[in-house]
């Protein structure tokens, strides 16, 4: 039975789930490593504008829309309930959490299954547009990220070792992922960049209204 302090959201619409994992934009509380750089003030700010990004992004596509949360649901935010189911992330780590939420998603009856992070300011409908088409064809789909890990993961059932003995946040993530996935098929995406820390926005035109 599903608890509905932890997950609320529109009815199923489609076989196709994309769902956004997002951190409660507090004081402090995000972007901290950027932040050590720009300081808490700033980086709020970028992140409240990379969340602004990727909900334009995903908003008008044809599949359905999900939101987990970090810490707890936000009822009127800029994810409008009548578009975007709100969950609660639930997990020891963020393996555990991906793969509680891919879980939830399947056992609603989903067929195709993609989460993307909210730092990605290159992030556009294709890439996840793509992703779903590629999964007709493919068992997992891989959105690569400059650093190292990955910005997009869909799949059509649930493997769950990739979530497992993983060192989150370091550059070996997509590499033992994909080694993890050496029995099944694979399609990559084109890299993308994620904000981590000063110099992932140092260079992006989007962010010089915060750099000044």
């Amino acid at each position: 039975m599903k608890n509905n302090e932890e997950r609320k959201g529109v009815p199923k619409k489609t076989n196709e789930l994309l769902f956004v994992f997002v951190r409660n934009p507090e004081l402090g509380k995000v972007k901290t490593r950027l932040a050590t750089a720009v300081g808490d003030k700033t980086a709020l700010t970028i992140y409240k504008f990379l969340l602004e990004h990727t909900k334009k992004t995903t908003q008008h596509l044809p599949c359905d829309k999900a939101v987990y949360y970090s810490v707890n649901i936000r009822e009127r935010d800029i994810w409008h309930k009548n578009t975007y189911q709100k969950h609660l992330q639930k997990g020891a780590d963020l393996g555990s959490r991906m793969q509680q939420a891919f879980i939830n998603s399947f056992a609603d009856g989903y067929e195709k299954v993609v989460i993307i992070g909210s730092d990605l300011p290159d992030l556009e409908e294709q890439h996840i547009l793509e992703a779903f088409q590629q999964l007709n064809t493919n068992d997992v789909v891989l959105g690569p990220a400059k650093d190292g890990g990955y910005y997009l993961l869909g799949m059509k059932k649930l493997h769950p070792n990739i979530f497992q003995n993983k060192k989150w946040g370091t550059a070996s993530v997509r590499k033992e992922t994909l080694k993890d996935l050496k029995k099944v098929t694979v399609h990559l995406l084109e890299e993308l960049n994620d904000v981590d820390v000063r110099k992932d926005i140092e260079n992006h035109p989007s962010f010089e209204q915060f750099l000044i």
